[in-house]
């Protein structure tokens, strides 16, 4: 079936099987400062999270090693995985739970060898069916398909419908995330699509009410 050919219908006419509760990803500002564990810890006390991916931009891979020491017996103490986002030997490096892959960032097959049968790994797909089949039949652990809203957090082409999910989860018992633009506010039809995890950053970090008012009141969503 070309991508084109999408029938966004397709998840709506079988019935999944049950799967876990969505869970909340979290991503790491560009920038990491020194106030940023104690932002870390508020969001982690706000309410369940599953993961954590270190997602640091145009820096050294030594803040990426400093800021990941940091932050990953923080998140060993609340049994969150920590993710490097694009770079399987810093994962390696930081002994981190895995990494998550941009569709340049190297392949599955090359980050399993490096990091193990053990480690997580996701990786990118946009809006595309083809992309995601080919991370899974390569060993990956997770999809991650978007952006579905605007973004500020990093420039986006690809604007996928919700349908991909529910697609998805039809099909393959591998989890997706989803990401680009999510609030609290607009995650509703996401969750109901079929997402497994969602990935947000600034709807957290930017909160009125701080990271884990943020954290709650995601908590209040995925709890229904």
């Amino acid at each position: 079936m070309d991508e084109d050919d999408f029938d966004p219908e397709f998840g709506s006419r079988f019935e999944r099987e049950r799967r876990p509760a969505c869970q909340l990803y979290l991503i790491s500002p560009p920038r990491f400062d020194p106030g940023f564990p104690e932002k870390l810890k508020a969001a982690l006390d706000g309410g369940e999270v599953a993961a954590f991916q270190l997602r640091l931009k145009d820096v050294e891979d030594f803040e990426v090693i400093r800021a990941g020491e940091v932050l990953k017996p923080i998140l060993a103490a609340y049994d969150v995985a920590l993710i490097v986002n694009d770079r399987a030997d810093l994962a390696a490096q930081l002994g981190a739970d895995g990494v998550h892959l941009g569709q340049g960032d190297g392949s599955v097959e090359a980050a399993r060898k490096l990091l193990g049968k053990e480690a997580q790994i996701g990786v990118t797909c946009h809006d595309s069916r083809h992309l995601a089949m080919d991370a899974a039949e390569a060993g990956a652990n997770y999809v991650a398909f978007g952006a579905f809203f605007p973004t500020t957090t990093k420039e986006t082409t690809h604007r996928p419908d919700p349908s991909i999910l529910g697609w998805w989860t039809t099909l393959s018992p591998l989890p997706c995330v989803a990401i680009g633009g999510i609030t609290a506010a607009n995650a509703a039809p996401l969750v109901a699509a079929g997402a497994d995890f969602l990935a947000v950053s600034n709807a957290v970090w930017g909160h009125a009410q701080g990271p884990g008012g943020a954290v709650a009141e995601f908590g209040k969503l995925l709890s229904v």
